[in-house]
């Protein structure tokens, strides 16, 4: 669960930082443009996320390595205990 939440608070993280710079670098040339502060965030929420998803996509690699091993040995480990459930029922 650990890697989940890295995982997660890091893109989380990276989203809230794109979404600052992109809003500021908005703000600072939209100048006087009344129009294009009105769509500022709209528009600054859209591109952050698009950013911060290429952005985790080579940044966070290791945390979702990380992420994706953990959720691997998981699944290894549930469908050991089955097989062995399956065998102990054909044994009686």
């Amino acid at each position: 669960m650990k890697e989940f939440w890295v995982y997660t608070l890091l893109r989380l993280g990276l989203f809230a930082g794109s979404f600052v710079i992109v809003y500021g670098v908005w703000w600072l040339v939209a100048g006087e443009l009344d129009f294009a502060r009105d769509s500022a965030a709209l528009w600054s929420v859209m591109i952050a996320f698009v950013l911060s998803g290429i952005g985790s996509y080579y940044l966070l690699r290791g945390q979702r390595e990380a992420f994706a091993q953990k959720v691997e040995g998981r699944a290894n480990r549930a469908a050991q205990r089955l097989e062995q459930q399956r065998a102990k029922e054909d044994a009686d």
